[in-house]
């Protein structure tokens, strides 16, 4: 009687599991027949974090170990390239962003950059020592100007190259993990424990504080092409809001695929297509929304973590991974 029961009990467990996740769950995915994705030589080891372009073909990707890289081919190659900063200081570049020619880098511990160029020539800023946290992003929003974010949540705006700066929130979100912007200069960011994330729009006094929506940690937050928000959480689900206008409104869980190892980032790329990154190789497109999922297969073979997908609205496209490890769209 006993060996009779076990197994009728692991099939009750298993049935209880998966109704108790309440969405969409795969242990195997398919794999995509072809990949719009090409892998990237790089001549480093260090983290790629951000990239951005001053026009078509010409742009800069930064990242951890002072990381500052040059193509003049849309991203198919890179140079190394070297800023004037002090030797004894490892800066992690965190984030880059041009309008035209003018040009923006932050990074950690207390940095800003700033070119009129097209990164020719790059001017140190320096940073109010009452600055609150280190800079976290930059936003280039025309000639002269820009939005510095921090790991706090404070925004600041500058009109003149960085001589000035305005506060634009009076009360900063609390230290974060992950801070996103809009297109429309929308805010989302969230919190250094994953408890909670919060909302910003020009024109509020302070930062709108959420409520997760399930027990999984949030881990990384940010803007689906239409405003609306999206969220990856641990236990490598994802969710999707459906009203940009309630913030707190989520679909159930989307669990992709069961391996082990969880998502770091969500994109849209030029064809509507949906796209999530995380560990071991882990690079998956949606067709339709988020209901179905293919594996990259080039992807699946590159020995990295994805920490970041980006698109801009010309039709780039990179997946950025550790250790020197970069893909670029080719559709």
């Amino acid at each position: 009687m006993k060996r009779l029961f076990s197994p009728l009990l692991a099939v009750l467990i298993t049935l209880g599991l998966s109704f108790g996740l309440g969405g969409c769950v795969t242990t195997g995915l398919p794999v995509a027949a072809t990949s719009p994705w090409q892998p990237v030589a790089l001549s480093t080891t260090s983290n790629p974090l951000d990239v951005a372009f001053s026009d078509a073909n010409h742009g800069f990707l930064v990242g951890s170990n002072r990381l500052i890289l040059e193509t003049d081919d849309g991203g198919a190659s890179w140079e190394e390239r070297t800023l004037d900063l002090p030797e004894g200081e490892n800066f992690r570049l965190i984030s880059i962003d041009f309008s035209g020619a003018d040009g923006w880098i932050v990074g950690q511990p207390g940095l800003l950059l700033h070119t009129a160029d097209a990164g020719q020539s790059w001017e140190r800023l320096l940073l109010d020592t009452k600055l609150p946290g280190d800079p976290y992003a930059v936003t280039a929003t025309g000639r002269g100007s820009a939005e510095l974010a921090t790991t706090v949540g404070a925004i600041y705006l500058t009109n003149d190259a960085g001589i000035t700066w305005q506060a634009e929130v009076s009360d900063a979100a609390g230290a974060v993990r992950d801070l996103r912007r809009s297109s429309e200069g929308h805010y989302v960011s969230v919190s250094s424990l994953g408890n909670f994330f919060a909302t910003w729009e020009p024109g509020q006094a302070v930062w709108q504080p959420h409520q997760r929506v399930s027990s999984q940690r949030l881990q990384s937050m940010g803007f689906q092409p239409d405003g609306n928000l999206w969220m990856v959480t641990r236990g490598a689900q994802l969710r999707f809001n459906d009203d940009a206008a309630d913030p707190e409104a989520w679909s159930k869980p989307v669990i992709p695929i069961t391996n082990g190892f969880g998502y770091l980032d969500m994109a849209w790329g030029p064809d509507g297509d949906v796209w999530t990154g995380g560990g071991s190789g882990t690079l998956l497109v949606s067709h339709d929304g988020g209901s179905h999922w293919e594996r990259d297969p080039v992807g699946a073979v590159q020995p990295t973590n994805f920490n970041r997908i980006s698109f801009s609205s010309d039709g780039k496209g990179f997946v950025l991974g550790e250790r020197g490890n970069l893909l670029r769209w080719v559709g």
